[in-house]
């Protein structure tokens, strides 16, 4: 096992199903946002920061699934697979919602039904209720050890995550004003629910006598760590990540609706001073009074 650990670093396993997985999507965005965008007219540019955002998250997607973080959560450490999850439902929806600009996905909504459907999928209720019901599902143990040890299994799973993360981060990134964002007041709300959702998984994680996984039970140690203190840990990032980055956002959006509001109530004095002052001005002259 030190051998291992000391030659952790070189542990990158080049799967072909998420090489090709990733170039398909990462070129299918490079293809919209270039060729497609020219020939169909889309828009006259597009902006570089939104390419580097989303190639950002198709980059987090490939370190979490290719890296060594992926060898030791598919051998050895429930905490690491904690870490692959944050980072694949955490990290990455968002990076690649905001990397993808409106007038691109535009054209895929044009169908009554499509737009319909859309709407349903990313409506707050069912987007935080969706991703956390098949969050929980997962860390069933039977389902978690059926899917760390069956390829294919595992590749649904990752799908899946994705997919339903990027449905829950919809609603607080989006760049389409059909599907808008949440107003900032909402957002909070949002936000305070997520930070909630996960609390009993986590604690039926964190606080089980004794370890709930067979595969990470019976896995080589590694580090020194045991199977139980490895699953404590493993909860603990689950809950600390997704806790730490949701209070975050939840100061973001208090500030920004703070400001908001601010600008709003400047603006609305400044207009009633203007009419005030318009109104002094249009005002005839008094006549004076000669004795």
């Amino acid at each position: 096992m030190n051998e291992l650990a000391g030659s952790l670093w070189t542990h990158w396993h080049a799967h072909p199903d998420v090489l090709i997985g990733l170039a398909l999507l990462q070129g299918a965005y490079l293809f919209g946002v270039g060729p497609l965008r020219e020939r169909y007219n889309l828009a006259d540019s597009v902006e570089p920061r939104q390419v580097a955002t989303f190639t950002a998250g198709v980059m987090v997607i490939f370190v979490a699934l290719i890296s060594p973080i992926h060898f030791l959560s598919d051998g050895y450490l429930f905490s690491v697979h904690m870490v692959q999850h944050v980072l694949i439902t955490l990290v990455a929806p968002p990076l690649l919602i905001l990397g993808t600009p409106d007038w691109l996905i535009r054209p895929l909504l044009r169908p009554n039904w499509s737009f319909r459907l859309a709407r349903m999928l990313t409506h707050p209720i069912f987007a935080v209720a969706t991703f956390n019901i098949v969050f929980s599902l997962w860390h069933v143990p039977a389902l978690y050890d059926a899917s760390v040890t069956i390829r294919g299994l595992h590749i649904a799973e990752h799908l899946i995550m994705i997919t339903t993360a990027t449905l829950m981060w919809w609603p607080l990134t989006s760049n389409m004003p059909e599907l808008p964002r949440l107003s900032y007041p909402i957002q909070m709300g949002y936000l305070f629910i997520l930070s909630l959702a996960q609390i009993i998984v986590f604690a039926i994680i964190t606080f089980a006598s004794h370890p709930l996984y067979d595969f990470y039970a019976t896995a080589p140690r590694i580090f020194g760590i045991g199977p139980l203190l490895d699953q404590q840990i493993g909860a603990i990032i689950m809950k600390i990540g997704g806790g730490t980055l949701f209070l975050g956002l939840f100061v973001m959006a208090f500030f920004r609706w703070y400001r908001q509001e601010e600008g709003q109530a400047k603006a609305e004095r400044a207009e009633r001073d203007y009419l005030d002052g318009f109104h002094d001005f249009q005002k005839p002259p008094l006549e004076d009074n000669y004795p």
